[in-house]
């Protein structure tokens, strides 16, 4: 069931909707475009921490542009319906961001239990596949649209000991992401991918501090370069998916030239982007 905070008037207003946006990049995402005037729709699987975003967005934006919808995004019908109440709220959805992701422990593969494979697979493949389908197909009838799938560490090959399994699910998202782009390309919709790095979230802290600690500390010093709030990492990606006129097109927060610049600032080395938080001292 849909929850709308306000009566809302379908207005000429960009609608964006975004897959596990309660928390995290979503939920940065989420502010980041209720910031450029969009109207927003949030989806995520639990109930009371969807309506705990929900009034969060409507005391700081107010409730007139944002509503939300509870799916799980490994259920196709869930997905279906939440692009069915985006319609129904603002009638066209301009952009469409498969976000939802879950990611294993941060540990020997040998030890990821086959339920927490199964999790990680079919939440970051299967959730972003089927909502890519769905928003094609709807895309397709009103005649316009972008899909952003969510890359992240493994969408080009990048490997870290302890994310074999969620690093193997981003690399199968880029592939799939291209294919897309590949059959919808003379189409109308646009096909795209959003990296925003690694982002100080919910969803790093666990893995890593549910991990084995070893892997953690072996990459700290990296870490502690391209770790970013989901403040300004969604700020940015936000404010690039709003002017987007191009196919196929990679929206990367963390350049290679913005990686370099940092090893030159001084700054990047003193700082802490983990400070107060499990990542801080299990570094230690």
């Amino acid at each position: 069931m849909g929850i709308i905070l306000s009566s809302i008037e379908n207005t000429k207003s960009s609608c964006v909707v975004i897959t596990g946006a309660t928390r995290g990049i979503g939920f940065g995402l989420a502010k980041a475009f209720l910031d450029l005037g969009w109207h927003v729709v949030i989806a995520g699987r639990d109930q009371a921490q969807l309506q705990k975003s929900l009034k969060q967005l409507a005391n700081e934006y107010g409730a007139a542009h944002i509503v939300g919808q509870c799916c799980d995004v490994t259920n196709y019908d869930d997905l279906q319906n939440l692009w069915r109440y985006a319609q129904q709220q603002f009638k066209y959805i301009d952009v469409w961001i498969n976000n939802a992701g879950s990611c294993t422990a941060a540990k020997a593969f040998q030890e990821i239990s086959a339920v927490e494979l199964q999790q990680v697979v079919q939440t970051n493949v299967l959730g972003a596949m089927f909502g890519a389908q769905i928003a094609l197909k709807g895309m397709s009838v009103q005649g316009f649209g972008q899909i952003f799938n969510m890359e992240g560490w493994g969408s080009r090959g990048e490997w870290s000991a302890g994310m074999t399994a969620y690093a193997t699910t981003k690399r199968a998202v880029g592939y799939f992401s291209h294919a897309l782009y590949r059959e919808a390309k003379h189409s109308q919709i646009k096909i795209g991918t959003l990296s925003p790095g690694m982002v100080a979230t919910d969803l790093l802290i666990s893995s890593w501090q549910h991990g084995d600690a070893r892997h953690w500390r072996k990459m700290k010093w990296l870490f502690m370069f391209v770790i970013d709030s989901p403040e300004i990492v969604c700020a940015y990606l936000a404010q690039r998916v709003s002017r987007n006129k191009q196919n196929n097109v990679r929206i990367v927060w963390m350049s290679p030239w913005r990686l370099l610049l940092r090893f030159l600032q001084p700054y990047y080395w003193r700082r802490n982007p983990v400070q107060g938080t499990a990542l801080d001292d299990l570094g230690k």
